[in-house]
């Protein structure tokens, strides 16, 4: 099984022998949670094919949803099939919604994908798939609605993943538990979402679309939800926990009297039994498990830490972590302390000086330091301010940026560039290159030597930014370009052993005493996460080589992206920025031109990436000011992975 990125265990609820009923006692819906997807995923395909083979005769109506959710899921399927473990030609799939108008030959189509990611890899008879056809007139279409409903209603197993605001289907906000399938018509936001299905241009993605109802949904004798990733964090609470909203489609899904959901840790994150499990039940109180209670309390009060009092821990359930410290002041103090040994303003170790409450050594100085950049311009965006301090304090920093970004760049972009070229006196390669553009199908690849050209732009603006801070970009930057990255879509080829010798080579070269990476937990088939991936799975092949010794003395960090920030609990190092070099990291982001502005991909969040990235930096100063910290302007933190 392919490994994921999982983080080191650092205390939390004991549910050995932990009855189901306190386990599950903040939860509406039971929700099952595993470290990874995939694992996740063996276990629901468990429960499928144990259906199948059980079912008496006739058909067993199975519901199916589409999208990166199930990919892990029906790929499990296919290779139960392949081993001989289950047949699917008593079984009947219903899909639960379609693009509409959208043809099944279409490569967006949910058709489509469901035949590519599950029908055309068993035995399933054709006669047997039922998938709302997204060709049927308009004038039809209520009729055929209706009728498809009546097909689709008592399923014997529905399996859907939900979406980062609890969708399920089309059923977005607004939807009722009394609904059933119908033809929706798409919001701006929504079609914005599922434009990236349609090479990120809204004007190429579908308006309305067919969806089963949730009142279908619900007349399903069995129901399996699940979800995968951080950015499905607050559904999954919402789903589970939470109150049954409209706001939320799929909280209707707790009025069913057999329900459950699979997620993988970093969904089921702010979850009580993970964000505050002292309120579940008996915990491992490691050191780190402890500080992440004391800052759960201080938030929770609103106290900074030196400030918590006997009364505070006795109200919020944490009797026990006292009874484990001993002392109130001693246990205060001594996270006090931990929290404030994570500053450092030298996150290559200062020389020369005491390292036993640093969080890098002294030795050996100057350190090699490799930073991985998932894109182009990860680096100067995550970790900008550190990146320029390693710079600045002498250190031997190297960067690769691990894919090309290459579909991340706006054709105009392109024309744009080429039209200077030839205002400077360059060559006109302008008519040329447009003709490439306009030659561009709407769901295929881009083609080749148009990708080539966005892969030099952002190669340029990646070598600018370093270079503004007094990187040697010649000697000190590489670009990787994994393969795995160059579909020319955004799908992405599965990753391979070509990625990781890739990786491997570069590491064996530099040797480097220290690593970051980026550490998101969101997509599990998203770019970053397959890019840490990789470079995890070079270093542990690398740690079977016997001649690799030096690798022992190798640390890695993870640093987080333009979305997310670690929690302090976690937090083994924080390097504080001057307003200087917050203007020098903003400067850096800057250089990146082609996604400054007009950001192809970015999600649901307006705002540019260099105001994220200060406003989340600034919020983790706050943070840690609010506790009682020194105050800085801003603040960014890395988890130790090793």
């Amino acid at each position: 099984m392919e490994r994921h990125l999982t983080l080191p265990y650092e205390g939390g609820l004991i549910e050995e022998n932990l009855p189901a009923g306190i386990l599950h006692s903040y939860e509406k819906i039971w929700t099952y949670v595993y470290q990874e997807s995939r694992v996740a995923s063996y276990h629901i395909a468990d429960i499928i094919i144990d259906a199948i083979n059980a079912h008496p005769d006739g058909l067993f109506r199975l519901g199916l949803t589409t999208g990166a959710t199930p990919t892990s899921l029906y790929n499990e399927l296919s290779r139960r099939f392949a081993k001989g473990l289950v047949s699917f030609k008593n079984v009947e799939i219903t899909s639960i919604d379609e693009y509409y108008p959208s043809s099944k030959d279409e490569l967006q189509s949910r058709n489509h994908r469901l035949h590519e990611a599950l029908i055309d890899r068993v035995d399933i008879l054709k006669e047997n798939v039922h998938i709302p056809d997204g060709t049927v007139p308009q004038d039809q279409l209520t009729e055929y609605c209706r009728s498809f409903d009546e097909k689709a209603r008592g399923l014997d197993l529905l399996v859907i993943g939900v979406g980062e605001q609890g969708q399920v289907g089309f059923n977005e906000a607004g939807s009722n538990e009394k609904s059933r399938t119908r033809t929706v018509r798409l919001s701006y936001g929504s079609r914005k979402r599922q434009s990236s299905n349609f090479g990120h241009d809204i004007s190429l993605t579908p308006d309305k679309a067919i969806t089963m109802g949730i009142g279908t949904m619900l007349s399903a004798k069995r129901i399996i939800l699940m979800a995968w990733g951080e950015s499905k964090a607050a559904a999954v609470k919402a789903i589970a926990e939470g109150d049954i909203s409209e706001s939320c489609p799929a909280s209707f899904l707790q009025k069913h009297d057999n329900i459950s959901l699979y997620a993988d840790d970093a969904a089921a994150s702010m979850l009580t039994r993970s964000e505050a499990p002292w309120l579940v039940g008996p915990c491992d109180w490691t050191p780190k498990f402890m500080r992440k209670a004391v800052v759960w309390l201080c938030q929770t009060v609103g106290k900074p830490i030196l400030k918590l009092t006997e009364k505070d821990y006795l109200n919020n359930n944490l009797e026990d972590l006292l009874e484990k410290a001993g002392s109130l002041n001693k246990l205060n103090i001594d996270v006090f302390n931990d929290l404030q040994h994570t500053i450092s303003g030298w996150p290559g170790g200062k020389p020369n000086a005491d390292d036993s409450t640093r969080p890098v050594s002294a030795l050996p100085y100057p350190k090699t330091v490799l930073i991985f950049s998932p894109h182009p311009d990860d680096d100067v965006i995550s970790m900008g301010g550190t990146f320029i301090r390693l710079v600045s304090q002498g250190h031997n920093v190297h960067v690769a940026y691990q894919t090309s970004g290459n579909v991340a760049v706006h054709d105009d972009v392109v024309l744009q560039l080429i039209d200077a070229a030839a205002q400077l006196g360059y060559g006109d390669r302008f008519d040329e290159v447009k003709k490439i553009i306009d030659s561009k199908v709407p769901g295929e690849p881009e083609p080749r030597a148009l990708l080539e050209l966005k892969g030099a732009i952002r190669r340029s603006e990646a070598r600018g930014a370093v270079r503004s801070f007094g990187l040697n970009d010649n000697t000190n930057v590489h670009f990787l370009n994994l393969p795995f990255y160059e579909s020319g879509g955004i799908k992405k080829m599965p990753r391979s052993q070509a990625d990781v010798d890739i990786i491997k080579n570069l590491i064996t070269e530099l040797k480097p005493h220290m690593i970051f990476m980026a550490g998101d937990l969101a997509d599990p088939h998203g770019t970053h996460r397959v890019c840490t991936e990789a470079a995890l799975e070079a270093l542990r092949q690398l740690r079977e080589d016997d001649g690799c010794t030096w690798l022992e003395d190798t640390h890695v960090w993870l640093y987080r992206g333009a979305w997310m920030e670690w929690e302090l609990g976690r937090v083994d190092m924080a390097v504080p920025l001057s307003p200087d070099e917050v203007v020098k990291k903003r400067h850096a982001i800057f250089r990146h031109l082609s996604q400054k502005d007009i950001v192809p991909f970015p999600g649901e969040d307006p705002r540019e990436f260099w105001q994220r990235a200060e406003d989340r930096t600034s919020n983790t100063a706050r943070l840690y000011d609010q506790l009682g910290m020194a105050e800085y302007q801003a603040i960014e933190v890395f988890l130790k992975l090793y």
